[in-house]
């Protein structure tokens, strides 16, 4: 990981963990361009969980990275995935709490959004349609002087969670996102710890909280969308 640096200039070493090489190798190009004060920025990539973690264990005795990119989905959709991004970051602020973490991600539903920011506290989060040269160049430096960097997606969605007065436990937010997913409410018991009983209790709470009691799971859905839930 030491790369021959100019001793008048700063490195700046980010690392970024994408499953799609093509997007990698694009992140890689802009920020190595990004002409920033006297630092010279040294960009290192992974493509897999397994990669992202052997190089920030690498980094726990040699050189830190300052920002860690992540994706959150570092596997096909239709594939098991046994650990992903927001894995990576729980581990990454464990061994490295030094190092600014940035997730970049296609999610942009409030429930992974809001998720990642209780998991791991990321310094940003950027929805990949926002992404940009500009905007990546913008959220380096803000992480670096003055974190956090969101987004407009992103910041969206968090705006929408602040602005509500309604109080959701977890498997409250699990029951939502999984019916919004298409889950069916008798499958529910597979992805909540909960008996099938309880998720039906809970499903009408949650009904009743969003003023949908006489109406089906979509209205309940729309209107958990509507409040920033999912």
């Amino acid at each position: 990981m030491e790369h021959p640096t100019d001793n008048s200039m700063k490195t700046l070493r980010i690392l970024a963990v994408d499953d799609h090489e093509m997007t990698m190798l694009g992140y890689k190009f802009i920020l190595e361009r990004i002409v920033f004060d006297d630092h010279n920025i040294i960009v290192d990539t992974a493509t897999t969980y397994e990669m992202g973690r052997e190089k920030i264990e690498e980094s726990v005795h040699s050189f830190k990275y300052d920002i860690i990119f992540l994706d959150v989905q570092l596997f096909p959709p239709n594939e098991e995935q046994p650990h992903n991004g927001e894995d990576l970051g729980v581990l990454a602020r464990e061994l490295v709490p030094e190092s600014k973490i940035v997730f970049m991600s296609s999610f942009s539903d409030n429930y992974r959004i809001n998720s990642i920011l209780q998991s791991v506290d990321p310094d940003g989060y950027m929805v990949k349609t926002d992404i940009d040269p500009k905007s990546l160049e913008q959220a380096v430096k803000t992480v670096i002087f003055q974190p956090p960097y969101y987004s407009s997606k992103a910041l969206g969605a968090i705006r929408k969670k602040m602005s509500n007065d309604i109080t959701l436990d977890e498997n409250d937010k699990k029951i939502l996102y999984h019916l919004s997913i298409g889950t069916k409410t008798k499958d529910l018991e597979k992805h909540i710890d909960l008996s099938s009983s309880s998720i039906e209790n809970r499903k009408r709470h949650l009904k009743s909280l969003f003023g949908t009691e006489k109406e089906n799971d979509l209205a309940l859905i729309l209107a958990a969308k509507n409040r920033g839930f999912i």
